[in-house]
């Protein structure tokens, strides 16, 4: 076996089509759309990758690409909230062979140790959390969702053989849209919809600059200050929304105020993963006649909830009771859509996951796991900081 990193436009291409013959027999797998993938590494488009921060490679058997992974270097988290420097490993893909894997994992642990990295946590994305975080380590029969990781069963043993430790989990709920709330829940919303201090809209796209930089102050009281979370600056909060703004829909995504002061939002959108799975990776000409036609035809019901931010000074005052009253209102009102999945909850946030339970009637269906791997084995294993700060 032999290991080569990725330099040309045929290792890159290969290393987009591995996962193709791993999961051609998966009937849940549904193929990430190549330009997604590619943008992760493409200086020009993720603000963080640099020439020398990051690294991909392809695991051949012969003539065969038989795996492959990604290491990177985020300076903003290396030493945030950590003991010693931690660097990221992902878009692992490998066969089932325990040999093979620790060939790449070593290969991405020898070269972060070059970057005077003393440990690595993965699978994760080069960039932030909202996408390719984690590895599946529970829902194999169910479907992924658009930017989020789907993985065999068997690569949880090739993690853990290695040596790689839980850091934290993230799951994934679904719940009907339509579906009551329990009654001292929805009291508690219901008393802050009605103080005229509060303020409660979809977002506009007119004025989309505005409501980007209202994600952006949000974001950064509600999640730059946890591990592994870097603040957001202006050009990242644009580069998402920009993204994000095909398929952003004014009547699925929404923000509160407090006196005009942004104070939470609550990000959905179409869960496109439904109509990407039939145009294999490749949103070119025919990729987009399919996906806007199946749009226009409104065949998927299925929302995705892709981000939910409440600043400290109001968790636990009914604010995140009031935003969901108020999206779940808007969204049988206006939208065709019934279900929604809320993705990346992690363990370490027992406030989030509290509101999740109190909301009721919400399911459990997946879970990506974060691991991490300490090259020293004197320096100390902890798993992820628990979120502190009170919640609803």
């Amino acid at each position: 076996m032999i290991v080569q990193s990725v330099f040309t436009s045929q290792q890159e291409q290969q290393f987009l089509e591995l996962p193709v013959k791993l999961y051609k027999n998966n009937k849940y797998w549904i193929r990430p759309l190549d330009k997604d993938i590619q943008a992760v590494f493409d200086t020009k488009k993720n603000t963080l990758a640099k020439e020398d921060n990051f690294m991909r490679w392809l695991l051949f058997d012969q003539d065969e690409v038989i795996g492959c992974i990604a290491a990177f270097v985020n300076a903003k988290t290396l030493l945030k909230n950590n003991e010693y420097p931690v660097g990221g490993m992902g878009f692992f893909e490998c066969i089932n062979n325990q040999y093979a894997a620790n060939l790449l994992f070593d290969t991405a642990k020898n070269w972060l140790i070059e970057k005077g990295v003393k440990a690595m946590e993965g699978p994760i994305n080069f960039g932030e959390r909202d996408k390719f975080w984690g590895l599946l380590t529970y829902g194999f029969e169910v479907e992924p969702n658009y930017l989020a990781n789907y993985h065999h069963s068997y690569y949880k043993d090739l993690f853990e053989n290695y040596g790689f430790k839980l850091y934290f989990n993230q799951f994934t709920f679904t719940r009907n849209i339509g579906t009551d709330f329990p009654e001292q829940y929805y009291n508690r919303g219901l008393n802050i919809l009605n103080d005229p201090d509060f303020r409660f809209t979809g977002l506009k796209k007119k004025n989309l600059d505005q409501f980007t930089e209202d994600f952006r102050i949000v974001y950064n009281q509600a999640w730059a200050r946890h591990s592994g979370v870097s603040e957001m600056k202006p050009a990242q909060s644009k580069a998402i929304i920009k993204q994000l703004k095909p398929i952003l829909d004014e009547n699925t995504s929404f923000f509160a105020y407090y006196k005009d002061k942004p104070i939470a939002f609550f990000i959905t959108i179409p869960e496109v993963n439904q109509v990407f799975k039939y145009i294999n990776g490749q949103l070119n000409f025919w990729g987009k006649i399919i996906f806007l036609k199946r749009k226009l035809l409104r065949q998927n019901t299925k929302l995705l909830g892709m981000g939910f931010g409440v600043i400290p000074e109001y968790d636990g005052k009914g604010v995140t009771q009031a935003l969901a009253i108020y999206a779940g209102n808007n969204l049988l009102k206006h939208t065709p859509y019934r279900t929604i999945e809320l993705h990346g909850i992690g363990d370490f946030n027992p406030g989030m996951l509290k509101f999740v339970d109190k909301m009721g009637k919400s399911v459990k269906n997946k879970i990506h796991t974060t691991y991490r791997y300490i090259f020293d084995p004197n320096l100390p294993n902890e798993r992820m900081p628990l979120k502190t700060n009170k919640n609803e």
